[in-house]
């Protein structure tokens, strides 16, 4: 699912709403989950999972194309962690 996807469900979901203001709201939660992200916070959502950022140390890389050895600096992810719910859910046990 696209994140137009998901505005379009929930604006078909919740006609009281208008499909602009269904766009601000899931904008500016992933916006606000980006930026708990980016400051090194956790943000977790009960039933769904938790979102964290993860450090990937410096290593010696490869270039596939040349071979030759390549240093890769130090680096952040994001890392998703379901939660107990969700993974029920597709699991079929709910």
């Amino acid at each position: 699912m696209t994140k137009s996807e998901l505005i379009l469900r929930l604006a078909d979901s919740n006609p009281h709403l208008y499909q602009r203001d269904v766009e601000r709201i899931v904008s500016t939660i992933f916006d606000e989950i980006s930026s708990a992200l980016a400051r090194g916070d956790r943000v977790e959502l009960r039933g769904f999972g938790a979102f964290s950022v993860k450090t990937r140390d410096s290593r010696t890389g490869r270039n596939p194309r040349t071979g030759e050895s390549v240093q890769v600096a130090k680096k952040f992810v994001p890392f998703f962690k379901s939660g107990k719910d969700l993974r029920d859910r597709l699991n079929g046990r709910k």
